[in-house]
């Protein structure tokens, strides 16, 4: 076996240090919430107890965090299923060329590069301007729109690009319509990328800050709450909310990549099934 060259260790160390840095914040933030009833913000630690997240769950403890959890993860599961259906449909859309196509992709993806917080204040202004009510689950709703529905509009321009149109095309011959084309033949074959659409609108909407800021009205979402807790909160309280969330995230990751996994599993049995039917 030939050995490694130098370059290989180099890179590797670099990698390391990547990872390190990526993911040192939230390990630190997670040890720190550990610490016993007399622990600070800073090492070193005061003690192991799982104290701070019992101080948490008492309501008087914190401000409404387990209301904006709620608003969070409400809003997010709104943001997730419009991003999903507006994918599709923006996909199945664009398969084709149609007047003003090309200046609607760029109008789309601009909305990527305008600095968020300048779409939150546009979003705040026009609601309020209008006479309409800047809340979270209407003004705040459109403003994650605009960050999410880009992600999962190009995720649908990427699997329709390669999506091969002979099956659509051997449904039609055998009688399908349309409807029946896309419901029993489309989705289920770009199911996957539909859970990574809904996976990427559910998480950019539950963590998003800048374009909720100015457009959630009078209540919180849970990062612009987890943020008004560093003006006041000077506990270990927060790493425990902070670290909790994380787990959260996790979980809501994993659930995905599970319903990812079986529905690439059953449709690779259907297809064992089909092939040993034509033989």
């Amino acid at each position: 076996m030939e050995p490694r060259p130098r370059s290989f260790y180099i890179l590797s160390a670099f990698f390391a240090l990547f990872i390190l840095f990526l993911y040192g914040p939230t390990i630190t933030i997670g040890i720190l919430s550990f610490q016993g009833e007399g622990g600070g913000l800073t090492f070193p630690m005061r003690g192991v107890s799982l104290y701070w997240f019992y101080d948490l769950f008492e309501q008087q403890a914190v401000g409404d965090i387990w209301g904006s959890f709620r608003r969070s993860f409400v809003l997010g599961l709104m943001v997730m299923v419009v991003t999903v259906v507006v994918s599709v449909m923006g996909g199945l859309a664009f398969r084709r060329k149609f007047p003003g196509s090309n200046i609607l992709f760029y109008l789309i993806i601009t909305s990527l590069v305008i600095p968020s917080i300048l779409i939150s204040l546009g979003v705040g202004l026009l609601f309020s301007q209008s006479g309409l009510n800047v809340h979270w689950s209407t003004s705040g709703f459109g403003a994650q729109l605009t960050w999410t529905l880009p992600f999962g509009l190009l995720i649908m321009f990427a699997v329709f690009n390669r999506f091969d149109k002979s099956y659509e095309e051997a449904a039609r011959d055998l009688g399908a319509t349309p409807w029946q084309t896309l419901r029993h033949v489309v989705l289920p074959i770009i199911a996957p990328s539909l859970i990574g659409v809904a996976l990427f609108g559910f998480t950019l909407s539950y963590d998003e800050f800048a374009r909720t800021l100015l457009t959630a009205g009078s209540y919180n979402t849970l990062p612009l709450e987890i943020y008004g807790m560093t003006t006041n909160v000077t506990s270990p309280v927060l790493y425990a909310l902070g670290t909790l969330t994380t787990v959260f995230s996790l979980f809501i990751i994993g659930i995905f990549l599970c319903i990812a996994l079986t529905t690439n599993r059953r449709r690779a049995r259907q297809d064992s099934d089909a092939g040993k039917g034509e033989v």
